[in-house]
This record gives structure tokens, sequence and C-alpha cells, in this order.
């Protein structure tokens, strides 16, 4: 695994992507599906040194979405076909239990027919079996390293692997859709740390596996560094389609941005999954993990209009789907 992800010959990673692909339309065939990304807060209480809307960046604009404006970007979202919604945001103590059982509860009654995706970091194992009876379905938590050294380069003190990964696990016990992956090119990240990942994410088997290159961020101590490896991101991609044939893997906003066409290259290395953000035009640039993110001023409808177009010039079909994993 080391030589190949050591090598840059065009040949083997094209020769990589057409076995990818075979694998993927074997079991979704050339279907991607969309999932309606709401950020509703971009409050913190963590301080991860790579990521933009951190504690301690006294420069960025915070705000919370209602329950009434939530709602509304699903109302949105439903009528242009999307049938999985993904609640994201920082780890917000506003957001009780009480509070987000509530949100989840009235999607699941107006909308019964589409999945509940929560992003929304660390809990304990019983506000996880909450928000599951309240009625998620899927929930993804990025692992961001395997290797404990290096997580601990990347966080603070009050932060650890080993409850990442306890996470992890007890949203799987409890019967989630789980996902985990890692940024590619992180700081001070090296091929072991990689070969890392790849090991945890084959044992761990999740139904979801989120990857896209690091992307900078001005206002963090990240701020000098480099960004990822666009060709390093698609190469795993195909790598983690081979690794788990059933999983399903997002082309991420993080590769558009990085690249005009990432996300196109995203579906045609392995990927089958796009993430259009549903959230108020007004705050899209405030939910700033990194620098330069791309459709900040779209309107919902624009950009997935925009989205399938772009798919079907790839010879790809944006379906009106939950998109569940397959076992």
């Amino acid at each position: 695994m080391k030589r190949l992800l050591l090598d840059s010959n065009p040949q083997t990673e094209e020769l990589l992507r057409q076995r990818a692909v075979a694998v993927r339309q074997q079991l979704y065939g050339k279907r991607v599906y969309i999932r309606g990304l709401i950020e509703f807060t971009n409050y913190c209480k963590n301080d991860c040194y790579y990521c933009g809307i951190r504690r301690s960046n006294k420069k960025a604009s915070r705000y919370r979405l209602s329950i009434e404006e939530i709602l509304d970007c699903c109302k949105r979202g439903y009528a242009l076909g999307f049938r999985t919604f993904v609640l994201q945001g920082g780890e917000d103590g506003y957001y009780t239990d009480e509070r987000l059982c509530h949100i989840i509860g009235e999607i699941r009654s107006l909308y019964p027919d589409c999945a509940i995706t929560l992003s929304i970091g660390e809990k304990s194992k019983e506000s996880y079996q909450r928000y599951y009876e309240a009625g998620a379905n899927r929930y993804l938590l990025r692992h961001e390293t395997a290797c404990e050294a290096h997580y601990e380069m990347l966080h603070p003190k009050e932060m650890s692997l080993s409850n990442r990964k306890r996470c992890l696990q007890d949203l799987k016990e409890i019967g989630y859709q789980v996902g985990c992956g890692f940024m590619v090119g992180s700081p001070y990240q090296t091929i072991e740390h990689i070969l890392d990942d790849l090991s945890f994410i084959k044992e761990f088997k999740p139904h979801m596996v989120g990857i896209g290159p690091y992307l900078v961020h001005k206002d963090t101590p990240f701020c000098n560094e480099k960004s990822g490896d666009y060709r390093l991101t698609l190469k795993l991609l195909s790598i983690i389609r081979l690794m788990l044939p059933n999983v399903l893997l997002p082309a991420t906003t993080a590769l558009g941005t990085i690249s005009p066409k990432g996300r196109e290259e995203g579906i045609l290395s392995g990927a089958n999954v796009l993430m259009p953000n549903l959230s108020p035009v007004m705050v899209r640039e405030k939910y700033s993990l990194y620098d330069n993110k791309i459709c900040t001023g779209d309107e919902a409808a624009e950009c997935v209009a925009c989205m399938k177009r772009r798919m079907e010039s790839s010879g790809y079909e944006v379906v009106v789907d939950r998109g569940d994993f397959r076992k």
C-alpha cells in the first residue's frame, strides 16, 4: 500500500480510478446522491488548531440558526429533491439535548421519508441514543487521524483520539449509519499516518467515509502551512472505494475548493455523494472552516441546478433518493 501511495505514475492512477469506478457502478450504478447541508451554528467549544471556527478565533462572526430557520432550509431542500438533511455545527452548548431532540423530531415529523444526518462532534453515548430515538439516522464524525501522536499535534490537550474512537464505536453500537474520515495533507502528516488511517477505516468498516484535502484558514495557528495534495486525495478516494465497495463516499466541498472540477473528479475517482449547501446565504461565509470555500453566495436552487448539469456532463445522474448504505 505504501508503494501505491508513493507511486505518481499517471497510468497507475488511471488504472486505480477505473477499478474504483467499476466497483462503485456494480453497486450504485451512475447514481449520485445529494445531501442537503445545513450549517446551523458556528459556535464551538473546541480549539482545534486547523479550524476556522475554533473558540480562540476572535475574528469569526458567530451565528446560530433558529428552529424556524432550520425547518425553512428543510422545506426548500425537500422541494428541490433532497431526501437527506445534514445538520452540521460546532460543539455548541446552546443546543442542549432537549433543543436538538426537538429539532430532530420536528424534521422527522414533517419529512418522514427523509434521512437525518448529524455532524455535531463528540457527545456522550446517552446523548447519541436520545438523538437516535428522536429520529436521527446517520452521524458523521471524522476521526481526523488514527495516530495518537499526530492527533495531539492537531488538537489541544483536552481532546483525545481515544475519546473520538469511543464516540464512533458508541454510534455504531446504537445503530447509526456512521461516517469517519480524515484530512489529506494535514500539518505534520506522513505517509505512515495515512496508512494508519486506512488501517483504521478498514477495521472499523464505516458506512460513510469523508476525506478531503486539508485547506488552510488564515486565522488559525496553522495559517502558514501548505494545503493538502489534490491528486493524492483523488487516489485515496479510489483506494477507499476498493477497500470498502459499499461505502457512501462524498466528493467534498474542500475538493471542489482546491480545484474547479474537484467534485467531478471525485465522482470519477469512485465517490458517489455530493453535499450542496442549504444554509441561508447570509451565514454561509461565516461557517468558515478554511479559506476560499466555494458556493457561499449561490441560492440552493441555483447550486443544485448547476451541480446536476455538471454531473450530467460527466455521465452521471443526481437522483432524488435517501441514498442509504447498501449491505
